[in-house]
């Protein structure tokens, strides 16, 4: 039998009831059920601005036990015992955070993904965090359920277990059976979670605005980052948003195939309880069980990578928690995402910034990286970017290595944090979310696949962004990074090319439609004529190698000596050399279709702008040619003996060749 988990990490575990030991709820105050759950920061510091001696306490209760636990690896590390004493340590450290609550659970979750940061040990203890928390009594969560949904549990399920099968940080898990036979995961919220949440938040913003006060290395608005997060902690406090939140991810990427989106039951759902469909699946980090099922755990952490790229460059909706426990391997071998509590989202302009920057930064164009940062608000309008463009060659230059198959998302923005002292870049709110997500990510598919690099394998999904997507922000992104002073980069079209087809969904028809109806527009006026003038350079390069071929050919016939092949006709031009194998590349697409080019060729040569360029690129090779032929028979003074001597015929055609 294959292990099994389900919704919200569903191991069949016995969660103790240690309440008094790990939350102190010896005397629970219950969050009342119609509380405001919006967080607003001038609310929360009202309410703790005059009650100093609530702030100083809980400030004492966090910073003491952080004190005693660096003193005892201190002193470990003084006496040689830092070893062995590894796993009391972290267990400690699991014990401190456990006792503080939900805030610091969730640091607790985010660094037990991270393999590549926290020693294996540590890292061990840290994944309890993610759904073996102490559980809450029964009676409490029963009384819950019974004020939320107007009947007492037994009334309501034919089944619930007699006790939470998995306990995180702010709720804790039933399994249970409808009245109807659908079995079910009911989630309860834990007692007294706002007044814990709001005090830790008013404490961590108190200290967070004092650093950006009085530290000017600081320059990040360290209070809106705070402000950010715990406005998506209050939101993970009600479970109708959570519902919702579901829903709407379902509507948007529940199409995708291999990913699943569990069913709400709104009917049995309130603000402090959710009932969703029971999901069985085994945690993506338990490699074993997962390979056991016939399930290739590499291939679903690419499928949870790219569901993510969409989550952030589609819709702007995403998942902002995606550690471990929210992400089930399914017998069948999709993807089940849980917990939709922590969502996040981020505007158009954003969503195209990223990409943009992302490309930007595979093709060493630091120069538009620095405007891509402008653009997404990490500097001002009016920061002299000068110094910024060499200081990000020289960063990011060494982290890029060779490839894009070498680009770390953790490195790059390990490297990206070290210019934030020595340039005025600030991190907006919205980009500390999409961090902990992609970072978090990160450290669950390095956990499996120590080599797993999750920006080579998003850059194939931004390539056919890139090259399908009709938004006037990224068609001019790609006249920019295709078209320079030095005409059309064609090995850049060939690497997007090359990339995009390694996209899930990549539609070879649809690029070759889009590419077409933008080509024909008004606003590829500049690219119509960069064409043609690649096109001019193209037909005169080949009809020069041409006729020095034919020159040679007859030379050779008639006796004559045979000159030796000019330098640029020993090997195909630049451009002939990329557009090979981009025709290499289509004929290897998915949906590559050789008897759908005639329609295509029919379809463009009956525009009026294609009879333009070709009456345009007429006149050029004309223009070129004469310009030639005038260079080399009128304007050069002397004229060497050699051709002085030849026939007319065979001198005009030296001439060409020139």
């Amino acid at each position: 039998m294959p292990h099994q988990k389900s919704t919200l990490e569903l191991e069949t575990i016995n969660v103790p009831s240690q309440t008094i030991d790990t939350y102190e709820d010896t005397d629970l105050a219950y969050d009342e059920p119609d509380a405001d759950w919006r967080y607003n920061p001038e609310t929360n510091n009202a309410r703790y601005r005059h009650r100093p001696f609530t702030v100083l306490a809980r400030l004492i209760n966090i910073v003491f036990p952080f004190c005693t636990f660096a003193i005892g690896i201190w002193w470990d590390s003084l006496t040689g015992n830092s070893i062995q004493k590894q796993k009391n340590r972290a267990r400690q450290l699991i014990r401190i955070l456990t006792k503080l609550g939900p805030a610091y659970i969730k640091i607790g979750q985010a660094l037990s993904t991270r393999p590549d940061v926290v020693p294996p040990v540590y890292l061990e203890e840290l994944t309890t965090l993610q759904d073996k928390i102490p559980s809450f009594p029964n009676d409490v969560a029963f009384r819950f359920i019974e004020e939320e949904l107007g009947n007492p549990p037994e009334k309501i399920y034919a089944e619930l277990s007699p006790q939470p099968i998995a306990a995180a940080s702010l709720g804790q898990v039933y399994k249970g059976k409808l009245k109807t036979g659908e079995e079910v995961a009911v989630k309860v919220q834990r007692p007294d979670l706002t007044r814990r949440i709001t005090l830790d938040i008013y404490i961590m913003r108190g200290i967070a605005g004092w650093i950006q006060d009085n530290i000017k290395q600081v320059r990040s608005n360290l209070r809106a980052i705070i402000d950010e997060l715990a406005e998506r902690i209050f939101e993970e406090t009600n479970y109708n948003q959570e519902g919702r939140n579901a829903d709407k991810f379902k509507e948007l990427y529940g199409y995708i195939e291999e990913i699943y989106v569990p069913k709400i039951y709104w009917e049995y759902t309130g603000k402090r309880v959710l009932t969703m469909e029971w999901i069985n699946g085994t945690k993506l980090t338990d490699i074993e069980a997962v390979q056991a099922q016939g399930i290739d755990a590499t291939h679903l952490v690419e499928v949870g990578v790219e569901c993510s790229l969409r989550q952030l460059l589609e819709h702007g909706f995403f998942h902002a928690d995606p550690h471990p426990g929210n992400l089930l391997a399914m017998a069948d071998g999709r993807l089940a995402y849980l917990d939709f509590g922590m969502m996040s989202r981020i505007k158009p302009y954003q969503r195209y910034g990223l990409i943009e920057a992302v490309v930007h930064l595979v093709n060493r164009d630091f120069e538009a990286l620095s405007h891509d940062y402008v653009k997404l608000d990490f500097l001002t309008p009016d920061t002299n970017l000068s110094p910024i463009v060499p200081a990000l060659a020289n960063v990011f230059g060494n982290a890029l290595g060779a490839s894009v198959a070498e680009l770390n998302f953790k490195s790059i923005t390990d490297q990206m944090s070290a210019m934030m002292y020595e340039f005025p870049f600030t991190v907006p709110a919205y980009y500390a979310l999409i961090i902990r997500s992609m970072v978090t990510l990160e450290g669950i598919a390095i956990g499996i696949e120590p080599e797993f690099k999750v920006l080579s394998k998003a850059y194939p999904y931004i390539a056919k962004r890139l090259l399908t997507d009709p938004a006037p922000e990224l068609r001019a992104s790609l006249k920019d990074l295709l078209f320079k002073e030095e005409g059309f980069r064609w090995h850049r079209l060939e690497n997007l090319l090359r990339n995009a087809t390694d996209s899930r969904d990549y539609d070879f028809d649809g690029v070759v439609d889009q590419a077409l109806d933008y080509l024909y527009s008004d606003r590829a006026a500049f690219i119509r004529d960069n064409i043609a003038t690649e096109l001019v350079n193209v037909i005169d390069s080949f009809g020069r190698r041409t006729l020095f071929n034919i020159s040679s050919a007859f030379r050779q016939q008639v006796g004559l000596a045979v000159q030796e092949t000019p330098v640029e006709f020993r090997e195909d031009s630049y451009t002939v050399t990329h557009l090979k194998n981009i025709v290499g590349i289509l004929q290897q697409t998915p949906g590559f279709d050789p008897t759908r080019l005639i329609s295509i060729v029919a379809k463009i040569i009956t525009k009026p702008e294609t009879q333009a360029m070709g009456q345009k690129v007429a006149e050029r090779l004309t223009q070129k040619m004469a310009a030639r032929l005038i260079r080399n028979l009128l304007i050069e003074d002397t004229v060497s003996p050699a051709i002085a001597q030849k026939p007319n015929s065979q001198r005009a055609l030296t001439a060409v060749n020139r």
